[in-house]
């Protein structure tokens, strides 16, 4: 069975294995070995098959051996060529779970496991207010400059984290953003006004609350930097700021004590949700 893609065939669409990711190795390794048993089953050699989906023979061999994460799309074209009822189809799950960075996935899952996150970031709109555009143009202003598939794997990666407002019994959130994150015209204006619109409708959602700190206030408690604070079911928690421990994630009750405070007094100092909102509107109207 062949798949009808067209004659133009794409050499490079997977993603790279992080060396360090043994978890995704590992998964990658297996997904790749039960592709290569399948088209062995089949009869179909390696350039053959890579023909039959449309796809260069050098991707389907790195697949095939581990060493490149496939698309969704790679593996729906190989389950209807090799006949695979599904099964290969299916696998998409598994990829799914490793195709983001390691460091992505543990931010993830603490996040899924959350009932409650602080959360102040003094240089960019936080990432789970972000819009895709938004997240896109943050990327390709990075430098050295990341290559395409680099750009698509991370704002991929970042939309993902966005499932925590889906969740059943959705954590409450709380965001403090300084005023100048929303007036940057990043990627035009085009982008910033749906990402003002965005904010809007999240600011809608019960469990959630963001407020600004407006550029004329005289006294800020976040000259240290942003500041996470994600709070479990089980009364534990886990906070992380560049002000202390270097940035690095902390459990010890003194430190998270010294983040709630900063926190909180920057929610003091910030303005209310009701008028952070009325802001946000204004900002929108002048764009």
């Amino acid at each position: 069975m062949s798949v009808d893609v067209g004659t133009e065939q794409v050499d490079e669409p997977g993603w790279e294995v992080d060396p360090d990711d043994d978890w995704a190795l590992a998964v990658i390794a297996t997904v790749g070995r039960q592709l290569r048993l399948r088209r062995e089953a089949a009869g179909m050699r390696a350039p053959d098959f890579a023909v039959a989906i449309g796809y260069g023979e050098d991707l389907v061999y790195k697949i095939e051996s581990g060493k490149r994460i496939p698309r969704p799309e790679y593996l729906d074209r190989a389950d209807a060529v090799l006949d695979a009822g599904g099964l290969v189809s299916a696998m998409k799950e598994d990829v799914r779970k490793v195709r983001y960075p390691k460091k992505v996935r543990d931010l993830a899952q603490m996040e899924a496991r959350a009932v409650e996150m602080q959360l102040y970031d003094p240089v960019n709109i936080h990432g789970l207010l972000q819009t895709p555009e938004h997240t896109q143009a943050l990327f390709r202003m990075r430098r050295p400059g990341y290559s395409e598939e680099e750009i698509e794997r991370g704002v991929a990666a970042r939309m993902a984290r966005k499932a925590v407002f889906e969740r059943d019994i959705a954590p409450e959130l709380s965001f403090v953003q300084d005023e100048w994150t929303l007036r940057r015209r990043l990627g035009g204006v085009a982008v910033v006004r749906r990402q003002l619109e965005h904010l809007l409708e999240v600011a809608q959602l019960r469990h959630v609350e963001i407020q600004v700190m407006p550029l004329d206030r005289e006294e800020h408690a976040g000259v240290d930097g942003g500041i996470e604070v994600l709070k479990f079911g089980d009364g534990s928690a886990v906070g992380r700021s560049p002000g202390v421990a270097s940035g690095r994630p902390v459990t010890e009750a003194r430190c998270l004590r010294i983040l709630e405070l900063r926190y909180g007094i920057i929610r003091a100092q910030a303005l209310t949700p009701r008028e952070s909102t009325a802001f946000i509107e204004q900002l929108l109207g002048e764009t």
